[in-house]
């Protein structure tokens, strides 16, 4: 069942949403060749902490980590290691908070030092897809216009959409109803209800779209083993226009990504 939030459990969902972004830049701050990601790990999961909150990605199904650290052709769900990150690599950092009882769910993909034109390209088309799907979440409009959007838009430059994972609603649970694909058919999906609180979260792929699941059981790659980019913010939808409750501000506006 679909439930619109009350007004304050919006507010427990937007400190969440605040945290996971405070602590995406925390992350993005020591982004850099020679970093490994289990060092960035441990920079998050403390924040975190320190902040009186959970990480919630620790131990949700077994998952070992506080955060999912993607690392080129893996699409999402990438485990922290030794890996020693590398000139040219991008990462996809994926964050979950629990605190007061609610969740925060963000991500963004990093750029290690200097990336090439076209992957610099794959991060900012995907991107701008999510922004897309987001001027969709409003109320009386469907699961399937958020996808269109972004499928359209990430398709019009060449790139691929994965299709075996999607976005999700969000609240005391980490995944609630409804699904939100970033794929689709306008005016098809789930009803968008205002106080809905959701995760758009764009998988973009700079080859084709075809994945497949590692050995762990959790990491996803690409099945060309060519990059692929993951951003996600949490929003409540709302009539008119949707409302982010995360945001990539205290990354970029802080200085912490160079364009």
């Amino acid at each position: 069942m679909i439930r619109p939030k009350t007004e304050e459990e919006i507010e427990l969902l937007k400190i969440n949403g605040e945290l996971v972004s405070r602590t995406l830049a925390e992350v993005g701050k020591r982004v850099a060749p020679g970093v490994t990601t289990n060092e960035l790990n441990e920079v998050a999961e403390t924040f975190i902490r320190d902040n009186g909150a959970v990480p919630s990605f620790k131990g949700f199904e077994g998952f070992p980590a506080a955060l999912c650290m993607s690392v080129n052709d893996v699409v999402v769900h990438g485990f922290p290691s030794d890996r020693v990150l590398e000139e040219g690599d991008i990462v996809s950092v994926d964050c979950g908070t629990l605190y007061k009882g609610y969740n925060g769910d963000s991500a963004y993909t990093f750029p290690v030092g200097e990336v090439d034109a076209e992957t610099r390209r794959l991060l900012d088309v995907t991107k701008a897809s999510l922004y897309k799907g987001i001027e969709q979440a409003t109320a009386g409009n469907r699961t399937g216009d958020i996808g269109h959007a972004v499928q359209t838009y990430a398709e019009s430059f060449g790139f691929s959409v994965v299709r075996e994972l999607e976005g999700h609603g969000i609240g005391k649970r980490m995944h609630e109803d409804p699904g939100v694909p970033n794929y689709g058919r306008q005016g098809h999906g789930a009803r968008l209800y205002d106080g809905m609180t959701i995760c758009i979260e764009p998988m973009i792929c700079a080859g084709g779209r075809g994945v497949y699941l590692a050995r762990n059981g959790w990491a996803v790659h690409t099945a060309d083993h060519k990059n692929a980019a993951h951003y996600e913010l949490t929003v409540v939808v709302r009539n008119g226009r949707a409302e982010q409750l995360s945001t990539f501000d205290f990354i970029e506006k802080d200085g912490n990504i160079k364009f």
